[in-house]
């Protein structure tokens, strides 16, 4: 009797950013890629911190800079509660200084929003599958 070979899961993802054109550009770029499901959006840090404890998904695409708490305070707090939380920061620049606490916020990675057409993917995937 042969056994089915087992699917892979979807890879859930949580998008914590404040401009809804880049929300909805992620969410259609990442609606045409099997095995990645988009679990929620939310506009500010507080609401990613809340979400992320919430639905632990796979991925959360966290953006620097948003209201009430910004990405890489969110990152930390997400990272106390789930030490093993992927967090992949998302910016409109690359300042040292924001490079540098996004990674000791605990981050795994960091991709500017430039890249994110030929990056995203492929991050996405990566961190997912750990």
């Amino acid at each position: 009797m042969e056994t089915a070979a087992a699917l892979p899961s979807e890879i859930g993802v949580l998008v914590a950013d404040d401009e809804p054109l880049f929300v909805e550009m992620i969410q259609a770029m990442l609606a045409a890629e099997d095995g990645i499901d988009v679990v929620a959006t939310v506009g500010d840090g507080r609401a990613a911190v809340s979400l992320a404890t919430e639905l632990d998904p796979d991925v959360i695409l966290m953006d620097v800079s948003m209201p009430i708490m910004d990405g890489i305070d969110a990152t930390a707090r997400i990272r106390e509660h789930n030490p093993n939380a992927c967090v992949l920061i998302l910016t409109g620049g690359t300042t040292p200084g924001d490079v540098d606490r996004a990674r000791k916020a605990g981050a795994a990675a960091y991709i500017t929003k430039d890249r994110i057409s030929t990056d995203l993917i492929n991050e996405i995937r990566s961190l997912g599958s750990k």
